[in-house]
């Protein structure tokens, strides 16, 4: 009996990976999606099993929900120069000019992106350079699209330094459903272009501190794409 429990239990285990493999021959997936897809997929096949249909249903929008979310296509990295490109896909909420802030002291110009759970959620760096500095800041989980997320909730800021020597940062901010911030680099690390460095898990917020000499280049309410849209020239 044992050896047939764990015989299924592999079966079931070898399907799921095929058919996580062939959903990204489709759609490519970060990784970070994997556990909630498998169980995803885990619970359908249980449900559909049992024949709680209502469950298998759920269990089945759940997971085409996370296959959603979770996409990560590739991204055309447009070759302008001293362009730096937007970090996150979703809306422009806000470009402001500032006297001083929490990360920079002196003048700098603030881009803030809001992004919905229905746009793609992998972060990408904004311009080559080197890490210099990464800051993590406990906080709470308002509404990603309130300014006041900018200074109340959970985020994490990363400071660029270019091989001009302009420095900017990079926050992202954790919202309202998102409880889950991604970075996948470290100080000291030399990061290219629109790379993926990250994510944050479900509707969030990124914004950008950038030298008050950046040719602004994006408007109030345009939506961005990470590594294609020009956000300004440094």
């Amino acid at each position: 009996m044992t050896a047939l429990i764990t015989f299924a239990t592999l079966t079931e285990s070898d399907f799921i990976m095929r058919l996580i493999e062939k959903i990204e021959k489709k759609i490519k997936i970060t990784r970070y999606g994997y556990p909630f897809i498998c169980i995803g997929l885990i619970l359908t096949f249980i449900f559909f099993l049992a024949q709680i249909y209502s469950l298998c249903l759920l269990a089945f929008l759940f997971t085409a929900f996370s296959i959603y979310f979770f996409r990560d296509p590739e991204r055309d990295i447009p070759a302008v120069e001293n362009g730096l490109v937007s970090p996150a896909d979703g809306r422009v909420l806000s470009i402001e000019h500032l006297e001083d802030s929490q990360y920079n002291t002196g003048e700098c110009i603030k881009v803030s992106i809001f992004m919905s759970v229905f746009n793609v959620h992998v972060n990408r760096i904004p311009f080559s350079g080197v890490i210099k500095k990464i800051e993590y800041f406990p906080g709470k989980f308002f509404n990603a699209s309130f300014d006041k997320a900018s200074l109340d909730n959970e985020r994490n800021a990363v400071l660029i330094e270019t091989e001009n020597n302009d420095r900017f940062w990079t926050v992202q901010i954790a919202g309202l459903i998102a409880r889950r911030i991604v970075t996948t680099i470290k100080e000291g690390d030399r990061v290219e272009k629109g790379k993926r460095f990250g994510m944050i898990r479900f509707g969030s917020r990124l914004e950008l501190y950038l030298p008050v000499k950046a040719d602004i280049s994006v408007k109030k309410g345009q939506n961005v794409k990470a590594g294609s849209t020009i956000i300004c020239k440094l």
